[in-house]
Order: C-alpha cells, then structure tokens, then sequence
C-alpha cells in the first residue's frame, strides 16, 4: 500500500455496450442494442462524472467491438486518466470455444487494442468471467501481467492454479501457479447479475439490499483485511441508470468517509503488490 493507505478499492468497469448482446447472449434484437447503446451514450458520461467528483481513477475492462463502435466514448474514458484492458473482441463466451480460436481471439484484440489505443493491455478480463483450462496460459504467453476473471479470493490477489486432475474420490489435483496475478471478482460485487433485467436472470434485487450487501463487504475488507484490495465490476449500461447511480453514490460517500481507501486502477495495483 501506498503511505497512509489501508485498502484498495478498485471500481472496474465491463463497457459491453452492444457485444455483450450479440456475443455472449447471441442476438442482435434492436431492442438489446439500444441498451448497449444507453450504456455507451448515456451511462458512461454518468460514470466519468461520479468517478471526477470522488476523485476516482478505474480501469475499464472494453471489447475491442465497443472501442469500434463507440469511439467517443472511449476516447473520453481514457481523456479523464482510466486504464482499459482487454475483456475479449465481441464478448465471446470463452468456454465456448476452442483453444485454437480462444487463441485467434486473444491474439486479436491485442492487435486490435494496440492499434485503437497505442499500447498493449496490461490485464484482462474474461466476458462472463468464466476461462478454460488454457486462458492463464495464453496471457502469459502473450505477456499479460494479471487477470481479473476468477474468485479463489476475496481480498487479496494472488496466482491462480488450474485444477489438472479431477478425481471423485481421491480429491483434485491443481497445476503451477499461474504466470499471471489474479485480482479477484465476485457476483455479489457485479452489478449486472443483481440489478439488470435479461433471460434467464434472477429477480432484480432492491438497490437497498444491494446497498447494503456491498457496505457490508466494504466495511468486512476495512475492519479485518488491511492491506487487500476489493474489485467491483460495473456495467455502464446498468449502473448508469438513474436509481442505480444514485445507489452507487451512496455507496462511494460511506467508503470515502473511511481513512486509508486508495483508488487505484487494476494495474497500479500490480505495480505496488508484493508477494514476499
């Protein structure tokens, strides 16, 4: 941690817009789009302001597809100081495919990021956070530094290991940790699963049991895990909504009163974690 800070709090954004749809739901119903739409032309301007007046920096996980098709605002994620990392070309359901076209993908969205932005990505996040049993070992090969997919932690990065032996009655047996440092997500700290309307969703959650289960975690890291980090995934096109952003703010203004929260962007974060 940096001087006088106690814990991070990191507010990461999955900017979907319309990919989320089309890749990992598998339509192009025009009604979904205009939802992806909402996210890009309304939710993230929202966003942008709450993050400029806690005084926020985030890192914003964005398909190559939402850089292509909305290319104002990416470029005003990344004019008010955010990092963007990779989060797939078209939101593909990574357990999907094969490890042949897992590869073409990844391998594409560097390119594609590369030439969008100017530089590689430094971390990545898996659309619908779920990998195969060769995702850590293609970021890695393709010099990623972390992951933010996987929830083996709460509190604390750490080096994932793959299961590489799945036995009833013997037990499991994990690989070697992972070349990559893992920054841990949850569902219960994801907007999208508790609060957004889609087939096959669960009943949306009162933002006032949402609140409330998010205070608690906060105020869990705060009291009994100092020096960790707290990762919340956010969806523009869902907390960009009035009710939700208001909910948000509440939750920002009991985090701010605590001394020592730092806000970093994920890969701040690597650069000051110490695995001694």
């Amino acid at each position: 941690m940096p001087a006088g800070k106690h814990l991070a709090v990191c507010l990461s954004p999955d900017f979907d817009a319309q990919s989320v749809w089309m890749g990992t739901f598998r339509s192009q119903s025009q009604s979904l789009m205009s939802r992806g739409e909402f996210g890009a032309e309304v939710g993230t301007p929202r966003l942008l302001e709450v993050f400029r007046r806690f005084d926020i920096r985030t890192t914003w996980c964005v398909p190559t597809h939402t850089m292509q098709t909305f290319p104002r605002a990416l470029a005003a994620v990344v004019e008010d100081g955010h990092e963007v990392a990779a989060h797939g070309v078209f939101h593909e359901y990574i357990p999907a495919l094969d490890a042949i076209e897992e590869l073409r993908l990844l391998e594409l969205q560097v390119k594609q990021h590369e030439a969008i932005l100017g530089a590689r990505p430094r971390g990545y996040r898996s659309p619908a956070l779920d990998v195969t049993d060769n995702t850590l070992g293609f970021l890695t090969e393709l010099g990623f530094d972390w992951d933010s997919s996987l929830m083996g932690r709460d509190f604390e990065p750490y080096r994932p290991r793959m299961v590489v032996a799945y036995d009833l009655e013997n037990g499991n047996r994990f690989g070697d940790p992972s070349g990559v440092l893992e920054f841990p997500v949850s569902w219960v700290l994801d907007d999208f699963p508790e609060l957004e309307n889609f087939k096959g969703s669960p009943l949306i959650q009162s933002n006032a049991t949402v609140l409330a289960r998010w205070i608690d975690s906060f105020d869990f890291a705060y009291e009994r895990c100092g020096g960790g980090l707290m990762t919340w995934t956010l969806h523009p096109q869902t907390i960009g909504r009035s009710h939700n952003l208001l909910m948000l703010e509440r939750f920002l203004e009991h985090v701010a009163s605590h001394d020592g929260v730092w806000f970093p962007t994920l890969s701040e974060v690597y650069d000051a974690w110490d695995e001694a």
